[in-house]
This record gives structure tokens, sequence and C-alpha cells, in this order.
């Protein structure tokens, strides 16, 4: 059945379509949003995707996405090298910062276990992380398990606690102020900061 569309605008609507949480009546949105915007406008968007896709890549040492590797976070002296706050994506890592809530370093692991999702341990980057406390002249004496307080997350924190058994380093859990089945991406500045310094250890 003929759509009505021209060829460059079905291109656009079924790019757009493919984005999460987009269905065909938003792509129709989005794409008559960008048809009403001066061309400059609608050329910076695509320039910022451009860049985006070309400059943007993970740090090779905490997973974090940067324009530099490794990352501004990794390379900034302040921060204090013996901790580790380890969380599910490069969101929740960008969602503690907002908050101003830590100090120390992070490590990303790329998602969480999910099994029914067809994603295991071995899909994460925990071996990443065992290696980083491996390495000759570590300064890391705590992990800080950052997962999200839902089944899965609390799966990971498990797997990563015993994994993490005799590398000689304190393993705590965010806790308090973190309610069961919420994400670090969407809960408030002030939870999170308290939910870090209320961390309590792995049993």
């Amino acid at each position: 059945m003929a759509s009505g569309y021209s060829e460059p605008v079905e291109r656009l609507l079924a790019e757009l379509a493919r984005l999460p949480g987009i269905g065909p009546r938003s792509a129709e949105r989005l794409a008559y949003h960008i048809l009403r915007q001066p061309p400059e406008e609608a050329i910076r968007l695509a320039i910022a995707i451009r860049d985006v896709k070309k400059l943007i890549r993970p740090c090779r040492v905490c997973g974090h996405l940067d324009e530099q590797d490794p990352c501004r976070i990794c390379s900034d002296e302040s921060r204090d090298r013996t901790v580790v706050l380890v969380v599910e994506t490069p969101k929740d890592l960008a969602a503690v910062e907002r908050a101003g809530a830590w100090r120390g370093l992070y490590h990303v692991l790329g998602g969480r276990i999910a099994p029914l999702d067809g994603v295991e341990a071995e899909d994460l980057r925990i071996g990443d992380l065992l290696d980083r406390l491996r390495e000759p002249g570590s300064e890391v004496r705590e992990v800080v398990i950052g997962t999200n307080p839902d089944v899965e997350g609390d799966g990971t924190a498990l797997y990563l606690a015993r994994a993490l058994a005799g590398e000689g380093v304190r393993v705590t859990r965010i806790a308090k102020g973190m309610p069961t089945g919420s994400s670090i991406e969407y809960v408030s500045g002030a939870v999170l900061a308290d939910a870090i310094s209320g961390r309590k250890p792995m049993e």
C-alpha cells in the first residue's frame, strides 16, 4: 500500500522508527519536526550524530564513552584511585557524576547478567575489572558495586562479589536510599549520594 511519502521521507521514517521507544507515529512527529526546521538546524543535528559516531569511543580502562582514551575521569589525577564504583552503563555513570556524589574511579560493565535476554557474565566487562585489580601498582582498595537494585542487578552484584573474593579488596554495595526496583539513571542526586555514602559490605 502506498504511504503517500516520498522516498527520502520514507527512509527518514524508517531510520527514526529504529530508535528505542520510537514507534511509527513518534517517527512521523520527529520527521515533520525535522522537515519544518531551517536547513542549518537539521544539518546541525546530522553533524552531531556523525561526530558522536566518529569521535566517541569506549575508554580502555573503565569502559565509559568519551573522546579521549583513557577517558577524562580515568585521567583525572584528583580522583581517589583507591575506590572503584562498578555501574551497569555509561548512563548510570553520568547520573552519578551529575549528583556529584563520587570522586573515585568507575568501571562500566556494559549491562547486567540477564539470562532471559541472552546476557551472561562473560558478555560483561567483569574480566577487565579483575585485570585492573591485578595490575602491578594498582591502588584499588575498595570496589563499590552500583548495579541497579532489581532482580538482574542484584544477581549481577552477587556474581561480582563472588568473583572479587580473594582479590584483596573490600567489596561494598550501594544500598541506603535506593528503592528496590529503581534505576540509578532516574534516582535523584540526593538519594544517589545517600546510597553511595551508606554503602555496606557485600555478604
